[in-house]
């Protein structure tokens, strides 16, 4: 289930830029599956799941840039997304975009913010 809002995820400074990190609450078919990714000074959010396969983009914790940072890569099927919007570019979901999560900074710490 997602987090409610104000839900404290991390440090802002906790997260490299260019960079990443995962988060998951609950377990098994109920859990809820996020990460946020930093770039340039802009941070998103989108929730860990491919629009192909459904399956987490992530094989290796906190791994979802491409090797040279500048896109979101599914480690499954090597579809590639814009790290602003989550329009994937390149691979079989080509035209689909990622779930976003909406998120804000309060105090320097990225929480879980208000849908809408």
């Amino acid at each position: 289930m997602r987090p409610a809002p104000g839900t404290p995820l991390c440090p802002l400074d906790a997260i490299d830029d260019p960079g990443a990190r995962a988060f998951s609450f609950g377990a098994g078919a109920a859990g809820f599956h996020m990460f946020l990714v930093r770039k340039d000074g802009e941070l998103r959010a989108y929730v860990n799941e491919c629009p192909h396969g459904r399956t987490r983009l992530d094989h290796w914790p906190d791994t979802f840039l491409t090797l040279d940072e500048t896109r979101i890569i599914c480690a499954a099927h090597a579809a590639l997304f814009r790290i602003a919007d989550g329009f994937c570019v390149s691979g079989p979901c080509a035209g689909k975009s990622l779930t976003p999560v909406p998120v804000e900074i309060v105090e320097g710490t990225v929480r879980i913010a208000a849908e809408g």
